[in-house]
């Protein structure tokens, strides 16, 4: 199994995720990281984060911070590939990147995700990733317009990942997963391909933990494949934001989760808790876990979540929250 930190560190803010961040700031964020992480820090990143905007803004930094490959492990999740902007704003997920100059497309295939991995190499600036893997082909399924078409676009990720384990082979990569929010899709292609790794968003969350996925994790665990769990605010949802799980909510449209919200609020209130803290300590907390990724949006943000990720929260309060049918868990978890 391959070795991981409790903390990925996430690269979606590097790419002006819902806010524009300044150069400074961003380079504050990986210098935050570099410091306080056991080495190697370990970065997350993809083609998909502002459209590459997130690789080059982590090449470049690490650059002028003059790190050392061997410090750093980064893991570029691949089939988007960077491409002239002509239109307003970007069409691969419009309303969510900010003051991005290009646009992104789609390419998941033999030749599509070689293509993806050295425009991604060029853009982290000669640092090579360690990882690789197919991003969103869950997405990429969705395109299907007929049933032979579904069965075309599925091949075409087989031949992604020939691609992969033919750099694995090489040398040139270390590793080769997976990252996808449709935990089901990263189920299919766990049966047909030997991941090293998977990386599952918006799924495995203080809010949301279908048994079926737990059971699905406990058994990727069993076969010695890494999990880790992604997205675990729900876009920033749980911590106070109006996205979720990267759409635009508000309580007039969708009063059910605002309720739920409210409702855990008012628990990690009464227990003097971080709503953050509790996300970060339930998603860590799945069996199988062995890492969970987090962004951040400012260097200050880089050592609370590391903090949170290291605390114990009361018994008590996973009880409370039990008790109020916010969470759905086993007594055999540790929490």
């Amino acid at each position: 199994m391959v070795k991981i930190s409790p903390v990925v560190f996430g690269t979606s803010g590097l790419g002006n995720l819902f806010e524009l961040l300044s150069e400074d700031t961003k380079l504050g964020i990986v210098r935050e990281c570099i410091d306080l992480s056991p080495k190697p820090a370990i970065f997350d990143s993809a083609g998909k984060y502002g459209a590459g905007l997130a690789l080059e803004v982590l090449g470049r930094s690490l650059r002028q911070l003059n790190v050392s490959p061997d410090q750093v492990v980064i893991s570029n999740k691949l089939g988007w590939l960077r491409s002239p902007l002509n239109t307003p704003e970007p069409t691969f997920e419009p309303g969510v990147w900010k003051g991005l100059e290009y646009d992104a497309v789609q390419k998941i295939s033999y030749d599509g995700i070689l293509e993806c991995f050295e425009q991604g190499n060029q853009l982290l600036n000669g640092y090579i990733p360690d990882w690789v893997s197919v991003h969103d082909p869950d997405e990429y399924l969705a395109r299907a317009a007929s049933e032979a078409h579904a069965i075309e676009l599925y091949d075409n990720i087989l031949g992604a990942y020939k691609a992969l384990f033919d750099l694995r082979r090489k040398g040139v990569v270390k590793s080769v997963g997976v990252g996808a929010k449709n935990w089901r899709t990263v189920r299919r292609i766990a049966a047909d391909v030997p991941l090293d790794w998977v990386m599952i968003a918006n799924s495995m969350t203080v809010m949301q933990h279908p048994g079926e996925l737990m059971e699905f994790v406990a058994d990727l665990k069993q076969k010695g494949i890494l999990v880790i769990n992604a997205a675990v605010f729900h876009s920033g949802f749980l911590t106070g934001g109006d996205y979720y799980d990267y759409r635009k909510v508000s309580e007039m449209s969708d009063p059910e989760l605002y309720a739920w919200r409210s409702r855990f609020y008012d628990i990690c209130s009464d227990f003097g808790i971080e709503p953050a803290a509790a996300c970060i300590r339930f998603a860590l907390s799945v069996p199988g876990v062995s890492s969970i990724a987090l962004s951040a949006i400012d260097k200050e943000k880089v050592k609370e979540n590391l903090d949170m990720a290291r605390s114990l929260l009361p018994c008590s309060f996973w009880g409370a929250l039990k008790d109020q049918g916010l969470i759905r868990v086993p007594l055999s978890w540790k929490l």
